[in-house]
């Protein structure tokens, strides 16, 4: 399986951002991924469906999948719209689900696919039950809000529990996806613990070099762990 990458808009530079995502898609992401925050469930907000709908041609064009992460209370409220607007994969948070397996339910009956997401100190219990139900599991590998976090050492042990479990229960087509500090010292580890999918922002629309830069240095570092 290969190591894809998916480009978070979280960081980049908004006056510039069509320019901003051809360029990370012309480089090879295979992703595009856009943090939804509403100031309560974390402590920042940021884009909402009209930013998706807009960058939809943008993604599809390029045969990239556009996944939206919803860090929100009540999800649900807001997942019809978000598949409207042209999301391919919603992600939710086991944290603002009580009733989790109905929330998958909702997103795939919209022809979506369904991820769920567990902060760094959400053990993995709490998703055993609907493992077999999504498409994709996400590691928050910072406490989520802000992008330009430092990776937490302890999430590389839960990335690989996970990926045993996916294993275990012959779920290894089930994507594994971290987000948080992800960059090219610390996505060798995180690939080799078991993640397919990384998220990376800060890493990668930075001005120390050209996005398309940033990426392939990425890019070389997930493919040197997978050897």
């Amino acid at each position: 399986m290969r190591v894809e990458i998916a480009p978070s808009i979280l960081t980049a530079d908004l006056t510039r951002l069509g320019e901003q995502l051809d360029q990370v898609l012309k480089a090879g992401a295979e992703r595009i991924h856009v943090d939804v925050m509403d100031g309560r469930f974390v402590p920042n907000l940021t884009f909402g469906p009209l930013v998706v709908e807009g960058i939809k041609p943008i993604v599809e064009e390029a045969g990239a999948l556009l996944e939206t992460h919803l860090m929100i209370e009540a999800p649900e409220s807001l997942i019809p719209e978000f598949s409207a607007a042209g999301a391919d994969l919603i992600t939710v948070h086991v944290e603002t689900c009580p009733h989790l397996n109905r929330t998958i339910q909702q997103i795939k009956a919209l022809g979506v696919k369904a991820g769920v997401t567990l902060n760094p100190s959400t053990p993995l219990g709490a998703l055993e039950e609907v493992l077999g139900e999504v498409d994709l599991v996400l590691v928050m590998s910072v406490n989520p809000g802000f992008g330009g976090q430092a990776y937490l050492p302890a999430s590389t042990r839960k990335i690989s529990r996970l990926r045993r479990m996916l294993q275990d229960r012959d779920l290894a087509h089930v994507d594994l996806e971290v987000d948080g500090g992800i960059n090219p010292s610390t996505a060798d580890g995180v690939v080799a613990a078991g993640a397919n999918v990384l998220v990376a922002g800060s890493s990668i629309f930075n001005s120390k070099a050209s996005v398309s830069e940033n990426l392939i240095k990425l890019r070389n570092a997930a493919d040197g762990a997978r050897g």
